[in-house]
């Protein structure tokens, strides 16, 4: 069984936060956009099994206007 935080960060960065950075964009203003610290999308990024607040997701889901709910559908599925 995958561990469901390194299931919610890989998710993250696979499909919001390397397209974003293939884009040229920072991952400064991709922090800015979602509503959280640069510090958080590195760990993020590069923290194999960290552990994301529920807070911080849902701020990011916020963000890319989907639900909790909806995520968890995405990586889910």
């Amino acid at each position: 069984m995958i561990n469901i935080n390194v299931e919610i960060c890989t998710y993250i960065t696979k499909e919001w936060l390397h397209p974003w950075l293939k884009e040229g964009k920072s991952q400064n203003a991709f922090a800015m956009l979602h509503n959280i610290d640069e510090s958080t999308v590195r760990k993020i990024k590069n923290i194999r099994e960290y552990r994301i607040p529920v807070e911080t997701l849902k701020r990011i889901c916020e963000a890319r206007g989907i639900t909790l709910s909806d995520f968890f559908k995405k990586i889910g599925g």
